[in-house]
């Protein structure tokens, strides 16, 4: 009735948050999951370019995307709405899968003034030199330091520990933010890249590992040559910084 997409069940992972502790899922996500709406709202403005029938659910998807996860109050996208696929029930739990509605994906999906708060609030509160942490400091569950036995690594994979993937979306959408301009560019280069090339000489030689310590000194941990880690430097250094 909103146009959004809703998924989900207990007992299945649902989205790339995909931690799971005997037979129980960290973050289960069950409901609308914010960078779900973002793929969806991709899909559906691509579809109405080939077929009007598309453009009336893309309208309304849109309306109710802004309308529903913008928390103006922390200026920020709600992590999940109709949680457990209970009406008006809202996860406002600050994780980094907001920042697809920006960056990632070829369409921008909230005001221009919504998005720079949205980008600065990520940078503030998420930002490492290897990417973007899972789970905001402060958070319920934050976890610092990916370590123990396998579940207790299991149990904080998403809960604190950096991803330096995300840092594709993020830094596409902090250029976004500044106007695409050629100043954007150099200094997101200069701020956001050189630490992760300077990781190449360390861990994986190469390459940019999967995860890392959300707090310093940032050790890298998981697998040291992970593909979508080193694919978003590579498209970050190639195409949207170039």
């Amino acid at each position: 009735d909103d146009g959004l997409l809703a998924a989900g069940e207990p007992g299945q992972q649902l989205t790339w948050m995909d931690a799971r502790v005997d037979g129980r899922e960290i973050t289960a996500r069950i409901g609308k999951p914010v960078e779900i709406q973002a793929l969806w709202l991709n899909a559906l403005a691509f579809g109405a370019q080939f077929s009007a029938r598309w453009e009336p659910i893309l309208m309304k998807a849109r309306a109710s995307f802004e309308a529903r996860f913008w928390n103006e109050e922390g200026g920020y996208l709600a992590d999940v709405v109709d949680c457990n696929h209970e009406k008006g029930n809202v996860d406002l739990t600050f994780r980094p899968n907001q920042v697809f509605a920006i960056g990632g994906l070829p369409l921008v999906e909230l005001a221009p003034d919504k998005a720079r708060r949205l980008v600065d609030a990520v940078e503030a509160r998420l930002l490492t030199p290897l990417g973007l942490r899972s789970l905001a400091p402060g958070e319920p569950g934050y976890t610092a330091y990916y370590c123990g036995t396998p579940a207790q690594r299991d149990g904080c994979y998403h809960q604190g520990t950096v991803w330096p993937w995300l840092m594709g979306p993020f830094v596409e959408a902090w250029v976004r933010v500044r106007g695409e301009t050629a100043v954007a560019k150099a200094e997101a280069r200069k701020r956001f890249l050189t630490p992760l090339f300077e990781h190449l000489n360390h861990a994986g030689l190469g390459h940019v590992s999967e995860i890392a310590d959300a707090e310093p000194p940032f050790k890298p941990c998981g697998c040291p040559f992970q593909a979508w880690s080193l694919g978003e430097l590579l498209r970050l250094d190639r195409v949207v910084l170039k």
